[in-house]
């Protein structure tokens, strides 16, 4: 005689245990159960169907998904998302430049060592993004104003081993001046890195400012000017740079070929 299972409940009607609840706090990285689709929390909403979650991928793709009970995949582990309290703020738990915040740390004393940009957009920029990273590790940014004279430049400031000066410039490309310049300058103790635009206002992802994409400008004409024109602002590069450096939030505003270069420059200023 056959022995049966008094329970003949299907598996797929039986009740589940409940899974941890984890507060769906920013910046926390998931992955979503039935699609797989892994990214960090961006934002909680309240929604007529229920609770919901964005998630953003490393490629900056947006996904919604319900806050349902064993929804996630925490570090492997099956958790219930839920919204976070909005009783007591948290401190963000990453910098701009998406690196762990240190609450509380104070600024080191200035490094003999330098990273210098071409301009003041340029500086400022790094500095949004990099700012609390810079003055943890004790760099200094400084800006050149173009790099015209930037042998002479890099001779008068002596670079050494404990004196390390990192460079940044603008349309480093094979066959522009500026990959010329940059050519000439062979000291061990100097690194020059950049981005393939012609201004740092490209390396602000069109997405983020909330336009198609960058203009093309004819050749001989003020490339910041032309943009403003194309775009329909007003001709003024001061307030449209004002405008474009409000859009960036964090590294995930920015061109990778910018965040590589930026954060090569750092390793090498702060290398033992």
């Amino acid at each position: 005689m056959r022995s049966y299972s008094p329970d003949l409940t299907p598996p797929w009607k039986k009740k589940q245990p409940p899974a941890p609840e984890v507060a769906a706090e920013a910046d926390l990285v998931v992955e979503e159960v039935s699609t797989g689709f892994c990214g960090a929390v961006v934002r909680c909403e309240k929604t007529a169907e229920g609770p919901t979650v964005t998630l953003e991928d490393r490629f900056g793709k947006h996904r919604v998904f319900p806050l349902a009970p064993r929804g996630f995949l925490l570090e492997g582990k099956l958790v219930t998302l839920v919204r976070p309290s909005a009783a007591a703020p948290q401190r963000p738990a990453r910098t701009a430049s998406g690196s762990l915040a240190v609450p509380g740390a104070r600024a080191r004393v200035a490094r003999a060592g330098r990273i210098y940009v071409e301009g003041r957009h340029d500086a400022e920029l790094v500095e949004k993004v990099w700012g609390d990273d810079l003055r943890i590790e004790g760099v200094v940014v400084e800006y050149l104003e173009g790099i015209d004279d930037l042998p002479a430049i890099v001779a008068g400031f002596s670079p050494g081993p404990d004196a390390r000066l990192g460079v940044l410039v603008d349309h480093l490309v094979p066959g522009s001046k500026e990959s010329r310049i940059a050519a000439s300058v062979t000291d061990a103790d100097v690194l020059i890195v950049g981005h393939p635009y012609i201004d740092v206002w490209e390396a602000v992802k069109p997405s983020s400012v909330g336009i198609a994409g960058w203009p093309r400008v004819p050749r001989g004409e003020d490339w910041k000017t032309g943009v403003c024109r194309a775009l329909g602002w007003p001709e003024n590069t001061g307030a449209a740079w004002q405008h474009i450096l409000s859009k960036v939030r964090s590294y995930k505003d920015l061109d990778p070929s910018l965040l590589g270069s930026v954060e090569h420059l750092i390793d090498f200023v702060t290398a033992p």
